[in-house]
């Protein structure tokens, strides 16, 4: 299957739906440690990041104009079938990213979030045809040398990491293989995911052990989960079919980049192997950067020659 691209300024339009997606990511973890500082736990969390990630969704699929297309993905099996497929896996990465960000373990989501990358090259070679060249392949066996490391650091295999990455490059794998525009496809996710989630709220609340009428201030946290979940979502989901897998593995290096540097200043353990571990997976992206770099200059190079012969004629 091949991969959709897009040229001219909708590509220039997806690169910036791309980064800004990362940069949101990037500073996600504050906004979860301020809800979970607030004494609300992770599956609540969940919840609520869920429920009120519906109207914002809605009114993505308003302004876009595409509610008969909502419709019409109601009434197509298959493509409702993809889609809770990605809702199960988007659940997961929230649920262990909230988890981790609120039990001293934003490094490991760091971590977890540079192999994505590497998740998502190697996902893009077996599943749309994307060649991995020499340099590819040195980049995925410096990470794979950086989980080595992290695994020994910690004593075990960095779980926190690998089902962050591997949950999050599956759902951009499926969302791929979605008939359905960003917005449409992510307001039915919510749909999806987002009845269960209001009847755990319900119960919780009458069991007098939910945080949703605690004050203001908690009030105002879960409502805001909902766009802060929403809105960088349908900006991934709208790069990403619009765009190479590698390329959007390329600015992931964005979203742990921040999220470790907050991770260092909250003083998170950084232990000498564990500074080796990232120093491999630090490399491996360097090596995945510079492959990205000489890739787009190729790429350059033989649409100069072509616009060449074009002009000649």
């Amino acid at each position: 299957m091949s991969t959709p691209t897009a040229s001219g300024g909708e590509a220039r339009l997806a690169l910036g739906a791309g980064i800004l997606c990362y940069l949101i990511w990037g500073f996600v973890p504050l906004a979860m440690q301020a809800i979970g500082g607030l004494g609300v736990g992770a599956t609540e969390i969940l919840a609520h990041r869920i429920v009120w990630s519906v109207p914002t969704a809605l009114l993505f699929v308003l302004g876009a104009r595409q509610l008969p297309q909502v419709l019409d993905v109601l009434r197509r099996p298959k493509v409702l079938a993809w889609l809770a497929l990605s809702s199960v896996l988007i659940a997961l990465n929230w649920i262990v990213f909230i988890w981790a960000v609120n039990s001293g373990r934003l490094l490991e989501t760091s971590l977890g979030y540079y192999i994505n990358p590497l998740v998502n090259m190697a996902a893009g070679a077996l599943l749309f045809r994307e060649r991995i060249d020499r340099i590819g392949k040195a980049a995925m066996g410096l990470a794979g040398v950086g989980v080595v490391v992290q695994a020994a650091a910690l004593g075990h295999l960095p779980f926190v990491s690998l089902a962050l990455a591997l949950s999050f490059g599956g759902y951009g794998v499926v969302r791929k293989q979605v008939a359905a525009d960003a917005q449409t496809g992510l307001f039915v996710e919510c749909l999806l995911l987002g009845l269960p989630s209001l009847a755990f709220i319900a119960w919780v609340q009458s069991q007098g052990t939910g945080h949703f009428d605690d004050s203001f201030a908690t009030v105002a946290w879960l409502i805001a989960a909902g766009p802060i979940t929403a809105v960088p979502l349908v900006l991934f989901a709208w790069a990403a079919r619009r765009m190479p897998l590698s390329a959007m593995g390329f600015l992931q290096f964005m979203a742990p980049t921040i999220s470790f540097m907050i991770g260092l200043t909250q003083g998170e353990p950084f232990t000498p192997l564990r500074a080796v571990s990232f120093g491999f997976i630090w490399l491996g992206a360097a090596v995945f950067c510079y492959g990205a770099w000489r890739r787009s200059r190729s790429v350059a190079a033989a649409e100069k020659v072509v616009q060449a012969a074009a002009a000649a004629e």
